[in-house]
């Protein structure tokens, strides 16, 4: 089953999978029931996660029935512990909607809420993340998680991204990141797609990004706490939801005027 997981993993076009993906899901979470590792999202119980990753999938990290990823178990976590993101009328504008929030984050009824990306079907509003068609000071949360590395232009990205939101709204800015590397490093010369997912750890990346993110952020105007939720948690907890234990989340905030 993994083997056959990998295979259309890597094979399939990445809008065409999340539309196939919606019908395997439940075969997944069926074939690996167990009790040993759960995922918070949906609160169901499996015997091992799948593995994820295009050159060199990590085992045990997507859960089967929502698809999660460690980021996104951690970033639910959070939400729910830290903010009111689930009881607060709150705008939200979500960047390349994840699935395993997607449906859920939708039947909010505390929500007004907006998905937005160039390629996802899912997304409401196709837009470039450089060019938003959406007024200043529109939004109480932006949620862009693993975006940024995408795009070349990432300063007009995070301009944008602050334009956009509401005086004392704030945000979840997720990256990939390697927290011992102080500076982040960016070639634009490297464009072979195989070369790219060596150095960059995925084909479409564009940068690997360092400690310096936080001050990047901060260079925008956005307020930044650096939270290490995992911290909150024991070790036990940690392993099983599956998640990076470490892994930072920036949580940004625009200031009141």
């Amino acid at each position: 089953m993994k083997k056959v997981f990998k295979f259309f993993l890597n094979s399939i076009p990445r809008p065409i999978l999340i539309k196939f993906s919606y019908l395997v899901r439940p075969l997944f979470a069926l074939w690996y029931k167990g009790t040993t590792y759960k995922d918070p999202i949906d609160g169901k119980t499996f015997r091992s996660f799948l593995p994820y990753g295009y050159e060199k999938p990590r085992e045990n990290v997507l859960s089967p029935s929502t698809l999660s990823l460690e980021r996104h178990r951690l970033l639910w976590l959070f939400l729910k512990d830290k903010t009111n993101f689930f009881t607060a009328p709150l705008k939200v504008l979500h960047f390349a909607p994840e699935q395993a929030f997607f449906n859920t984050f939708k039947r909010l009824s505390n929500l007004t809420y907006t998905t937005t990306d160039l390629n996802s079907p899912l997304a409401d509003v196709k837009a470039d993340i450089c060019n938003l068609p959406f007024k200043e000071d529109s939004y109480d949360v932006i949620l862009c998680n693993h975006v940024l590395e995408h795009i070349p232009d990432d300063t007009k990205a995070m301009q944008e991204l602050y334009r956009v939101l509401k005086p004392g709204g704030w945000g979840v800015f997720q990256v990939p990141q390697e927290l011992e590397r102080p500076v982040t490093f960016q070639d634009d010369t490297i464009t072979d797609k195989k070369e790219r997912a060596e150095i960059f750890g995925q084909y479409d990346h564009v940068r690997i990004y360092g400690q310096d993110y936080f001050q990047k952020l901060r260079s925008i105007g956005f307020e930044v706490e650096e939270v290490d939720y995992t911290s909150t948690l024991t070790a036990e907890e940690i392993n099983r939801y599956r998640l990076a234990k470490g892994e930072i989340i920036p949580f940004v905030k625009k200031g009141l005027l």
